[in-house]
């Protein structure tokens, strides 16, 4: 389906987006409402351990049941059995072993989804379990430890070196720190948890190969990954964006892409696969979880004098992105400070337990909550404010993050530092408070007593697109033609619309170049070149870059042709020439990979600041918190969508509540314990307070428009200031989050 949006304006106004209206009435049509006439519902046996040999697996009572057209197991991929988003470490389907809970094993097709869910439960797999790797320090330290993988249960060590700091120092350049902060913090595993479970259909094709509806965040290289698997070229697998709801980074790996497409090509019929909630926690990546060491030397006055942090990030079973988060994690890993010497130590390791891989704010969110809690310790040490101590380290233009590299662009971190200072509070709490406004709501398990109130601030800096070398580009293909009389604008490119509203900028971005008011944005798949992953807040940038040069060639010509006919009107040349059609890709300015000793290197293509302050009260005897207000300063350069870049802003700080306060997948001996929305908790309207933003524009004089990146920043810094807030109401020291119930009731127990 072709989309025109439905007011008309350029870059600059709050355009609704055409996909709006029918998500709210629930007319939209998601991958998991895709139907064709004659097709089959596949399902996915799936392991119940997290780490067993396979001894055999017997198909025949699932063929046996009537309504079962296909059962395949590893034997039968045609092609390479391994894929995987960063190395192909990831079997199709389990050979010998499995290495998490959920590890595909078998596939069925039936006629009817119950049939063929019944089949997959009656195929027989003959398991001999092992002791599962669940412990990530013992995975990364313990040279006893079982390997995950014939290589070794590292996946990337990335040190960051600067200056003359020592793992055991209290000097550094001859500069003695006089107050140092030590701290071990934890980040609990967060899922994505997007509404929209994992679903697609694949229908085989008549050349051989097989087109592909899906729900993903990055079509080629889902092909790239899913051709090789299948024995296809890549033209012969054919990808086209179905509705997506939700992603966060879930969609970044395959889940039933190869799955969907090896039966549509061995029955010859059209096969749907729909993962129910419980197979969607176990069918997709998750945050990775975090173990963090920091030491912070600072003068009296609280001036950073070194840094030393390890950081160890929990891959689970197979690598999907874990290099390219850790190096996030090692590069980000002292914020948004000036610091002469740093000493960090990042890794990434396999274990048993479940895969993790992309989520918003990927490897920045775990850093910033463990610096951000240094940074209050520091300035509680040095007798400052929280906004004190981070005036006084905050980077700014020319300043150098941890890899070197010099932000060359405007990073007015002080700034929005003193007007979140500045910003007047929420109104004390009144003594006969509306039950609502009190933690535990409604269910009156406080009448206001034990309820105290805290505030808190928290800084999150973060890279925007793919970093470290990455070839990272998008493709745009403009046409200008006349229908109906009138000049028409057809945008296409492959960037996937998550939600995020891609496709209302590159119309926006068309009429704005072209100064024609029907646009319409083709459906996104692979006939045209890729347009990268929606993901690194980089869509605005890569592809609204790759749209707008498209345009600039179509305008380009024609201005030719105005100006060898100036008697001639658009239409009229449009008429007599017919359409204008430029295709353009869009490239970034080059990056470099991280040195493999010292972390130094020009890594990132941009960074981008959001400061938050939170406000909350918390019943001490009970341990609930309510989020009274969050306030966020957020520079974005230049504002292309004013109504949906307020909506970025407040569902990252949402997803940083949630981490926060109650997001966590408990795992337990390689086992996930609460696969589903009653016992996985997220935010609701109930819980996301009202939100005062402040929104800065100082250009980026290297981005398109002058933009920058927004929609990661704000889920880095509202965990931590949420947490200083919850510290600051309770006086205790809460290194974890989620935060638990028991964390504060149970503290002086």
């Amino acid at each position: 389906m072709t989309t025109e949006t439905g007011r008309r304006a350029g870059i600059g106004a709050s355009v609704l987006r055409p996909d709006g209206a029918l998500k709210v009435t629930g007319e939209f049509a998601y991958a998991s409402d895709l139907w064709l006439d004659d097709m089959l519902w596949g399902v996915t046996l799936r392991s119940p351990h997290p780490s067993a040999w396979i001894r055999s697996i017997d198909i025949g009572p699932a063929l046996a049941i009537p309504g079962v057209v296909a059962v395949l197991t590893h034997e039968d991929v045609p092609g390479e059995k391994f894929y995987g988003l960063e190395r192909k470490d990831q079997p199709v389907l389990a050979i010998d072993q499995v290495r998490y809970q959920g590890e595909p094993v078998a596939l069925v097709a039936a006629d009817h989804p119950e049939t063929a869910r019944r089949a997959a439960a009656a195929i027989r797999v003959e398991y001999e379990p092992r002791e599962p790797v669940t412990d990530p320090w013992r995975a990364a330290f313990d040279p006893s430890c079982p390997a995950v993988h014939p290589g070794g249960n590292l996946v990337r060590y990335q040190p960051v070196r600067v200056g003359t700091v020592g793992p055991e120092a209290r000097t550094a350049d001859g500069a003695r720190a006089e107050v140092v902060v030590t701290g071990e913090y934890e980040v609990g595993m967060q899922d994505q948890a997007p509404l929209g479970p994992e679903s697609g259909l694949a229908v085989p094709a008549d050349d051989g190969g097989v087109d592909l509806f899906v729900a993903t965040q990055w079509l080629h290289v889902d092909r790239d990954q899913i051709a090789p698997c299948l024995g296809l070229p890549p033209e012969k697998v054919r990808i086209s964006l179905a509705g997506v709801g939700g992603a966060f980074g879930a969609r970044e790996d395959l889940s039933m892409q190869i799955h969907a497409c090896l039966l549509a090509l061995r029955t010859g019929r059209p096969v749907k696969m729909v993962y129910g909630r419980e197979e969607s926690f176990l069918g997709h990546v998750h945050r990775h979880p975090a173990r963090m060491r920091y030491e912070h030397g600072a003068t009296a006055d609280g001036r950073l004098v070194y840094v030393k942090a390890e950081i160890l990030l929990d891959g689970g079973a197979y690598c999907s992105s874990t290099p390219a988060v850790v190096g996030n994690a090692a590069s980000l890993g002292v914020g948004p400070y000036r610091v002469d010497n740093i000493w960090i130590d990042a890794y990434g390791v396999y274990t048993n337990n479940p895969p993790c891989g992309a989520m918003r704010g990927f490897g920045a969110v775990q850093a910033c909550f463990a610096y951000e809690s240094q940074m209050d310790r520091l300035a509680e040490a040095c007798g400052l404010s929280p906004i004190e101590i981070r005036l006084r380290n905050a980077v700014g233009q020319g300043s150098r993050i941890a890899t070197g590299q010099v932000i060359d662009s405007p990073a007015p971190l002080a700034e929005m530092l003193r007007e979140i200072a500045a910003m007047p509070l929420p109104p004390e709490r009144p003594a006969a408070a509306d039950l609502r406004s009190l933690p535990g709501g409604v269910a009156q398990t406080t009448r206001g007593e034990g309820v105290r109130r805290g505030v808190g601030y928290a800084v999150g800096i973060k890279n925007i697109c793919f970093s470290e070398g990455f070839d990272d580009y998008s493709t745009a293909r403009v046409r200008v033609e006349l229908l109906g009389g009138e000049p028409h604008v057809l945008v296409h490119t492959a960037a996937a619309e998550v939600g995020q509203g891609v496709v209302t900028v590159q119309a926006q971005i068309a009429r704005t170049e072209l100064g024609i008011e029907r646009v319409t944005v083709a459906p996104a798949d692979t006939s045209i070149g890729s347009a990268g992953s929606t993901s690194a807040s980089r869509q605005s940038y890569m592809t609204g870059g790759a749209v707008k040069a498209a345009c600039e060639a179509v305008r380009r010509r024609l201005d030719e042709l105005r100006a060898a006919h100036p008697d001639l009107s658009l239409e009229e040349l449009l008429e007599r020439y017919g359409p204008v059609e430029e295709t353009r890709e869009f490239r970034h300015r080059p990056t470099r990979p991280m040195d493999p000793v010292t972390g130094q290197g020009d890594s990132h293509v941009q960074l981008a600041l959001c400061v938050h302050r939170a406000v909350v009260d918390v019943d001490v005897e009970l341990g609930l918190v309510k989020v009274v207000e969050l306030a966020a300063v957020q520079d974005v350069g230049r504002i292309l969508n004013p109504l949906a870049l307020e909506g970025q802003i407040h569902g990252g700080s949402a997803q940083g509540l949630g981490l926060a306060l109650m997001e966590e997948i408990q795992v337990r001996d390689g086992r996930v314990l609460n696969p589903s929305f009653t016992d996985y908790l997220i935010p609701t309207i109930l819980d996301v307070p009202p939100m005062r933003l402040s929104i800065k524009e100082y250009p980026d004089p290297h981005a398109p428009y002058g933009l920058r990146g927004a929609g990661e920043p704000p889920t880095l810094s509202s965990t931590p200031a949420i947490v200083a807030a919850v510290r600051a109401a309770t006086g205790l020291e809460l290194s974890r989050v989620p935060i638990r119930p028991e964390d504060i009731a149970l503290a002086a127990v």
